[in-house]
């Protein structure tokens, strides 16, 4: 069976504010452009920021739920449900994958939270295609999670998507809600470098993590570490990442969004690409 399978490309999706799930610009087409061009996964390996643990574990249920982890939002956001299914057997694939390092096997207490289903819903609205979760070991530097995506690059030739979902750029506490499409100046700089290093050097990308600006990009790392998986995918095929698209929001959150393994696709305008009203927004840590 995975002879057969198609080699799949990895991606990695600034996903921004929950509600891009259910809205339409610019970012929700690029993302769309992604699902339309590239070959059928056999399954969807997701490394969302949103999944932050002590440990190194995979999703294994059949079903997995739609997890609504935020709060205050209107409640179209509430009643999105992803119903993709679960593909069990993939926790072994990834095990033998990652190994010496271990991964844990989470059977029912996770599933797919919004860093997961508000990307997929427009990269895959048919919820057809199974989909596996890996978390993010809080636990370890980013050095380890570069090299574990450059582990889970050999996945591709079995029909594994691998995607990063999270933003490069992610300060919440800082945002502006004025400034609704630019970026300040030091989330600008250093989205900057990190396109620089993704376009050339992928396997130097934990130099950013020294950078003077990343404790105000990413005061919590958890939205940049899926970048380094991608990062890794990289490094292992020893390709540059390919920009799929570029912006900001709210002044403190990038929307940069790679691809490697493939020809990155062109991504047309959006059919509307309005910013969200910000007096009815909830407060910045309603994101959790």
């Amino acid at each position: 069976m995975t002879q057969s399978m198609p080699s799949m490309p990895a991606v990695f999706l600034g996903h921004g504010s929950p509600m891009n799930a259910v809205e339409h610009n610019r970012y929700t087409a690029a993302w769309q452009t992604v699902g339309a061009s590239v070959p059928r996964p056999r399954v969807i390996l997701m490394v969302s920021a949103h999944w932050y643990i002590n440990a190194t574990a995979v999703t294994a249920m059949a079903r997995p739920k739609t997890i609504h982890d935020f709060y205050g939002f209107p409640q179209a956001l509430f009643d999105v449900q992803y119903p993709a299914p679960g593909l069990p057997e993939l926790a072994e694939e990834v095990a033998d994958a990652v190994q010496p390092d271990q991964v844990g096997v989470d059977h029912d207490s996770w599933g797919l939270d919004h860093g997961a289903w508000s990307v997929l819903v427009h990269a895959f609205p048919q919820a057809n295609i199974p989909v596996v979760q890996l978390s993010i070991n809080a636990a370890q530097p980013a050095a380890y999670h570069l090299a574990l995506g450059a582990k889970l690059a050999a996945l591709r030739q079995q029909g594994v998507l691998v995607m990063g979902s999270g933003n490069i750029v992610h300060n919440l506490r800082a945002m502006d809600w004025q400034a609704t499409d630019t970026g300040f100046d030091w989330a600008r700089r250093f989205n900057e470098k990190a396109i620089a290093m993704a376009t050339s050097t992928p396997g130097e990308a934990v130099a950013l993590t020294h950078d003077a600006d990343f404790r105000k990009v990413a005061p919590t790392p958890d939205h940049f570490l899926p970048f380094l998986y991608i990062a890794g995918v990289g490094a292992a095929l020893g390709e540059s990442l390919h920009m799929l698209i570029d912006g900001y929001t709210y002044g403190s959150l990038s929307m940069t969004c790679f691809m490697v393994g493939a020809p990155c696709p062109e991504t047309g305008p959006a059919a509307q690409d309005g910013a969200m009203d910000a007096s009815s927004l909830p407060p910045a840590d309603s994101n959790i």
